[in-house]
């Protein structure tokens, strides 16, 4: 058995526009300024940075922070947030060694930054804050590329004193969570305290001590964890299922353990359990300096070792699951296990359905289970969880679910798009899809959607009730006096409307609204201010009303309670003057509580 210390596998988690992105950029421009020929490839959703390129960047640093490396480099896995986790794991884990997180240290943690400690936590994942975007700190004095602890040196005192403050709030919130951390430079014991180090992914500065930090954390922690036996059969899990021009469908695959050589027949998973084929091609990119030559993109190899990013081509893989595991078998024992790994793996991975739920659909098999899981966390049972498409069958499932509870007849479809027809039917059936591609947002628009349906049924509900209204009506404005009594009036307060009933001062009911004009047009409302001529049926002017008299309208007291209730629905004004209306009915007897 011939052991080697593989490189370790990073992925990079934070909240959107906190500079993930521009991290990963800087790492690979910074990499492909300083790196030996063919020294740097970037894979399709990983980066390979080789560990002489490390040792250059931070060569700057190596007095201050002498250390021997014996890993080969770093592979950096650039696919979006929760993705690097809950689609690259493997049973009882995640293949991820170590990673980073990063936080705008002028914004401290915002609310994806929240749900990436949460995945820290339940994958047990080792990690370190870049507490990025300190160029963005006033005052700070930036130079491109610089380690900051020599950019630090050269700040001013109320600039350090401005940093140490953001800093010692990301302090504080990983606090919450149970964690110990401190800057990079203050750190007293590295197997208990987070490190923090102050970077920026648009200057570079940071950088070097980012990229020495991972490295030597990760060798000297996780040594064990990084051995591999390079002739092992290979053991790798699937990212995403591709179609590439002029080569057919392939699985981009972050290979963790082992060797896959051309021609090795390999086991993935499918909806319907394990399945075999053989590998016709293992494809990597060309140097990274060259990968936008899109005529020329991949470059078939022999064999790939562990850690790396490939990508697989192979016949009837269309039908792979991302997020699943994908095992190399070399002889009948080999196929046995790797069958009962892949079987496990896949019964680990169902979902305890509800009756009554939400129909979720993802694009793997990790989004599926970080959706489920968030979803479940906060109250919100699943009817149905699947990989694809949204079709017709999950409306019309949806549509049965809304029948019964229709804030759960609810599709929920991540990073998965529509058949055809699909929207129309929902649209015909009034069943909501909401589409997103970031977890947080979409349980944060779920529950924007169910808060916003019940504003609008609470709306609906009160447009059917009577509401407050005070008016006056103006002397010499007596256009008929019954049958019925036409009058110019005032509206001093709240809302009247036709067929609304009508009440004097004295809580004395005198008849009910027939109609409105303003300007000789009808009108369906009236509200504070307006003055136009009002139909009223029932009273006699000069016996039952008079010119100048003050009228309200006589709101029900059912209506009165229920308008009470949702006050936050209606004006603070016409709560006083449902207060006034319930003093007015009191005068006859009336309880208009």
């Amino acid at each position: 058995m011939l052991m080697k210390i593989r490189q370790p596998i990073v992925t990079v988690l934070g909240h959107v526009d906190h500079g993930k992105t521009t991290i990963l950029d800087r790492i690979r421009r910074t990499s492909v300024q300083r790196k030996e020929a063919g020294g740097i490839t970037q894979h399709i959703g990983a980066t390979e940075v080789p560990i002489d390129v490390i040792e250059k960047i931070s060569k700057p640093l190596a007095k201050m922070f002498p250390i021997k490396f014996k890993i080969p480099g770093l592979l950096f896995i650039d696919t979006p947030g929760h993705e690097a986790f809950t689609n690259l794991r493997k049973r009882g884990g995640s293949i991820a060694d170590i990673a980073v997180l990063v936080v705008d240290v002028n914004q401290g943690f915002q609310p994806q930054t929240h749900e990436a400690i949460e995945i820290l936590k339940t994958y047990k994942v080792p990690f370190i804050v870049a507490a990025n975007k300190v160029d963005a700190i006033t005052g700070w004095q930036s130079k491109e590329d610089e380690p900051i602890t020599l950019a630090l040196k050269r700040q001013r005192q109320d600039v350090l004193q401005d940093l140490d403050m953001k800093i010692y709030q990301i302090v504080a919130s990983l606090a919450e969570y149970g964690f110990d951390s401190e800057r990079y430079d203050r750190v007293t014991d590295f197997t208990k305290q987070i490190v923090i180090i102050p970077t920026s992914g648009k200057t570079g500065e940071g950088i070097p001590e980012l990229l020495l930090y991972i490295a030597g954390l990760a060798q000297k922690y996780l040594e064990k964890r990084l051995e591999i036996d390079e002739n092992a059969p290979g053991k790798g899990v699937i990212l995403e299922v591709k179609e590439e021009t002029g080569i057919g469908t392939t699985l981009t695959t972050i290979l963790y353990d082992g060797v896959m050589r051309r021609g090795d027949r390999i086991i993935f998973g499918t909806k319907n359990g394990p399945k075999e084929t053989r590998i016709r091609a293992l494809l990597k990119p060309k140097p990274l300096d060259e990968i936008r030559d899109p005529r020329d993109k991949f470059r078939g190899v022999e064999e790939v070792h562990a850690a790396a990013g490939i990508k697989i081509a192979a016949p009837d893989i269309d039908d792979a699951l991302p997020g699943s595991p994908v095992i190399v078998v070399r002889n009948e024992e080999d196929r046995k296990k790797a069958l009962e790994k892949l079987q496990k793996e896949l019964e680990s991975i169902s979902f305890d359905t509800d009756e009554i739920g939400l129909i979720v659909k993802a694009d793997t098999l990790g989004s599926l289970e970080a959706l489920v899981r968030i979803l479940k966390e906060h109250g919100y049972p699943v009817k149905k969880a699947e990989i694809g498409n949204v079709s017709k069958k999950d409306v019309m499932e949806a549509d049965v679910v809304r029948q019964k509870d229709r804030y759960l007849g609810v599709i929920i479809a991540f990073n998965v798009g529509l058949e055809p027809g699909v929207g129309e039917e929902a649209f015909r059936l009034r069943v909501p899809i909401i589409k997103e591609n970031v977890v947080y947002r979409i349980l944060e628009r779920y529950e924007q959607w169910r808060e916003e349906e019940r504003e609008r049924e609470k709306k609906e509900k009160l447009s059917k009730l009577i509401l407050p209204g005070k008016f006056q009506i103006l002397p010499g404005y007596v256009f008929r006096r019954s049958d019925p009594a036409i009058v110019g009036v005032r509206v001093l307060a709240g809302v009247i409307k036709p067929k609304y009933p009508v009440m004097r001062e004295d809580g004395k009911p005198v008849g009910t609204i027939k109609g409105m004009q303003k300007d000789r047009k009808s009108v369906d409302e009236a509200h504070e201010g307006d003055e136009l001529a009002v139909a009223i049926q029932g009273p006699l002017v000069g016996r039952h009303i008079f010119e100048g008299d003050i009228l309200y309208t006589d709101v029900p007291n059912d209506h009165i309670r229920t308008l009470l209730r949702n006050r936050h629905l209606i004006p603070d004004s016409y709560v006083e003057l449902l207060q006034e209306i319930m003093e007015v009915k009191k005068k006859r007897g009336e309880e208009g509580e």
